[in-house]
């Protein structure tokens, strides 16, 4: 076994991507939404979305509660597959691959999309077993791999060094910000294409929020990344792209300075202003 207070290893996401057992292909890999309509029961949640993500790029969509935006979001890995009374029409094209087609293979679509939810939810399981957890199902089988994966991982997260000496403990005695993560090297360590957030950061402290944030920033040279959030102070800090949506629809979507300090809508003025929530 691998004695793991006395590895020392510095990676870089680059020589993650290389080392990896998973070597990812570079390549554009872009989201198309069209005419996508979703029904819980009669309740008709999102209209007529048409919405087109940007490659390597963060994209945040913000909107009051309720508006549909976690909705959105759970349509890009198919999440709504478990609950009968969601209709869903319309396409959700990834890489050139309508998700919602006949004979999709839905396991390979949430193997794409890297989810990071508003709570961390480690495995019940140790650090190690976290992060080796989805490399070990997708058959990394070799004892050395899977330690350099998950040390490489841990590193690139910014976690490493504060868990080298317990990585066999539960994560349940990590901080909330620590297990977040833990749950983000968990989920790059399958090599996604996407990275999804759920107001990742809305349960963390300011410190863990921006060391989150500073790894999205770092992520994107190689993920194209979409978030919900709450805060549009993050969204400006971050976003490179900005959607807005109100009552199931998108009201404006643009780049984000463009965006904060041109809105066209009348719509948008008013949500960036205060006038409501």
């Amino acid at each position: 076994m691998m004695n793991f207070g006395v590895v020392r290893t510095s990676s870089t996401l680059e020589e993650i991507q290389s080392n990896s057992y998973l070597r990812k292909v570079e390549s554009s890999h872009t989201i198309n939404i069209k005419n996508l309509n979703v029904f819980i029961e009669e309740h008709h949640i999102l209209k007529d979305i048409n919405l087109s993500i940007p490659d390597k790029s963060i994209t945040c969509i913000i909107g009051p509660s309720g508006c549909g935006k976690s909705t959105l979001l759970k349509t890009l890995n198919r999440m709504h597959d478990e609950t009968p009374e969601v209709r869903i029409s319309g396409e959700v094209i990834v890489d050139e691959e309508n998700i919602y087609g006949v004979n999709v293979n839905v396991i390979d679509i949430r193997k794409k999309m890297g989810l990071l939810a508003q709570r961390p939810c480690p495995l019940p399981m140790s650090i190690f077993d976290n992060v080796a957890y989805g490399p070990r199902i997708h058959g990394l089988k070799r004892r050395k791999a899977i330690n350099q994966t998950v040390i490489q991982y841990l590193q690139y997260v910014g976690l490493w060094d504060e868990v080298r000496g317990r990585v066999r403990s539960s994560p349940t005695r990590l901080s909330i910000g620590q297990q977040q993560r833990l749950c983000l090297a968990r989920g790059l360590a399958i090599e996604p294409e996407y990275i999804l957030g759920d107001e990742a950061t809305s349960a963390l402290d300011p410190i863990s929020t921006k060391k989150i944030e500073e790894l999205f920033i770092k992520l994107k040279e190689k993920y194209s990344i979409i978030l919900v959030t709450h805060t549009l102070r993050q969204a400006r800090r971050i976003a490179d792209w900005v959607v807005f949506m109100y009552m199931g629809e998108i009201i404006e979507a643009g780049k984000t300075e463009e965006f904060f300090n041109n809105p066209k809508n009348k719509l948008t003025r008013e949500y960036l202003s205060g006038s409501f929530s």
